[in-house]
């Protein structure tokens, strides 16, 4: 069995045990020492890591081994490891930043099935490989290993995510931070490598080693940033060394979503002269979706949505209801609920077509003349519109646009009016408007009436 030394800048980190690969021997085995640095190797007596993960700013983690559990449970092993750079303070910090992680894993972990649980925290003193008669102490924190890629991997593997995964990833992330917040807790660290897909499909939230709890809020605490953060994810006041919010989590959120429906790092989707967000042009996706994000991006804390829930509202009000995982309900379902719209998309387009279809219908049977030819023309140019609004080539403003330049031409025309008045026209393109509504309601009660039934 291969083991793997955590001391920092180990030689040759790669050990192998030949005795180690019977599960018997691993149980009982007294502890191992890497060959090269002398550094303990088996963890807390239970932990063999076997694979490096990667390294960050003051933290390595490690895939391991859990002895003591049946079938060798699969865990993550995070080593304490700060750069040799940092000041004291700096290094005081970071070790308060690595503990913190393990406390809100102690006391949420547990209470959520999309955040990793904490299995142990523990620390190691053994002696300094480079500096005789010293010790080096290490802190380690163990947790539930997410077999599955991160989104940024994700990302760069097979390229920009759907509408419709980007709106999944935001929902599902918006329910766990509905939870950390109502714990008193902000990740401070939105990003897309921290939020892991599970192999079945899962998105689980990850790293919380610079959450800020903010629970002393009330008693004086000045719920100030410490300035960590991931740059182009965080927000001014987090940038500033403010005090932050729930709303700094949903400005990053935000920020994930555009780097995934783009596939652009969040510093290309800033304009560095005007700190204004350049992303729109960039993505075609549903506009209420669109204005949610722009919302969620606001640099003053107070015109953003304050809460996860509101935004929750928000998708559900405007959007669709909850999605189930795309990689749990088939694609053409998901679709078909994506592209229901409110009710008031509903209204709105019905008034359109009925005004519309009037004003097509007057205008073709003077040209015409022959009723046949005119429904058929009017059927075919209103069908082409409504088949657009489906598709959501053109949303509620060209709407507009495209009534009011059609009443102009019809009014400027009076070749086009079929020997009608003006009031005449207007009073015939509002009764089709009215009625047109008055149906798709009525269509939409008896399909309410009947999806309860069935």
């Amino acid at each position: 069995m291969e083991v793997y030394c955590t001391r920092p800048r180990c030689p040759r980190p790669k050990n192998y045990f030949a005795d180690l690969d019977d599960v018997t021997a691993l149980s009982t085995t007294q502890q191992k020492y890497c060959a090269t640095c002398g550094m303990p190797l088996i963890l807390d007596g239970r932990y063999l890591p076997v694979k490096l993960l990667g390294r960050g700013g003051f933290a390595a983690a490690f895939l391991a081994r859990d002895r003591r559990i049946p079938g060798m449970r699969s865990c993550v092993v995070k080593q304490f490891q700060p750069a040799g750079n940092l000041s004291h303070n700096q290094l005081q910090i970071a070790q308060q930043l690595f503990e913190r992680e393990a406390e809100v894993l102690a006391q949420i972990g547990s209470q959520h099935d999309q955040i990793p649980d904490l299995y142990a925290f523990f620390p190691v003193t053994v002696p300094s490989f480079n500096h005789l008669n010293h010790e080096d102490q290490f802190f380690y924190l163990v947790q539930e290993h997410i077999d599955g890629q991160n989104l940024e991997e994700e990302l760069s593997q097979k390229g920009k995510f759907s509408e419709l995964e980007a709106l999944y990833v935001l929902q599902e992330i918006l329910k766990i931070l509905k939870f950390v917040h109502d714990k008193g807790i902000i990740h401070r660290d939105i990003k897309p490598s921290n939020i892991m897909r599970r192999r079945d499909g899962n998105l689980f939230l990850l790293d919380f080693g610079a959450v800020k709890q903010v629970t002393n809020a009330a008693s004086g605490g000045t719920n100030s940033s410490t300035g960590i953060y991931s740059m182009g994810f965080a927000p001014p006041e987090q940038v500033n060394g403010n005090r932050v919010f729930p709303c700094t989590d949903l400005y990053a959120l935000a920020v994930t979503v555009l780097t995934l429906l783009t596939g652009k790092p969040a510093t290309q989707l800033i304009d560095p002269l005007s700190n204004q967000w350049i992303w729109r042009s960039q993505v075609n996706i549903n506009p209420s979706l669109a204005d949610i994000l722009e919302r969620m991006l606001l640099p003053a804390v107070n015109q953003r949505f304050q809460s996860a829930d509101q935004v929750l509202l928000e998708l559900f009000r405007n959007l669709i209801p909850p999605t189930a995982s795309p990689y749990t309900q088939p694609p053409s379902q998901l679709r078909q609920a994506y592209s229901n719209f409110s009710i008031w998309d509903l209204l709105l387009g019905a008034a359109f077509s009925g005004f519309e279809g009037a004003l097509i219908a007057i205008a073709s049977l003077s040209l015409v003349t022959s009723p046949t030819l005119t429904f058929i023309i009017t059927l075919g140019i209103l069908g082409f519109m409504i088949f657009a609004q489906t598709k959501r080539w053109i949303d509620k403003k060209v709407l507009l646009l495209i009534a009011s330049i059609t009443l102009v031409l019809v009014v400027l025309f009076p070749f086009l009016q079929a020997g009608l008045g003006i009031l005449q026209l207007v009073f015939l393109a509002v009764t089709a408007s009215l009625i047109a509504i008055a149906f798709t309601a009525l269509f939409r009660l008896i399909y309410k009436f009947l999806s309860l039934v069935f």
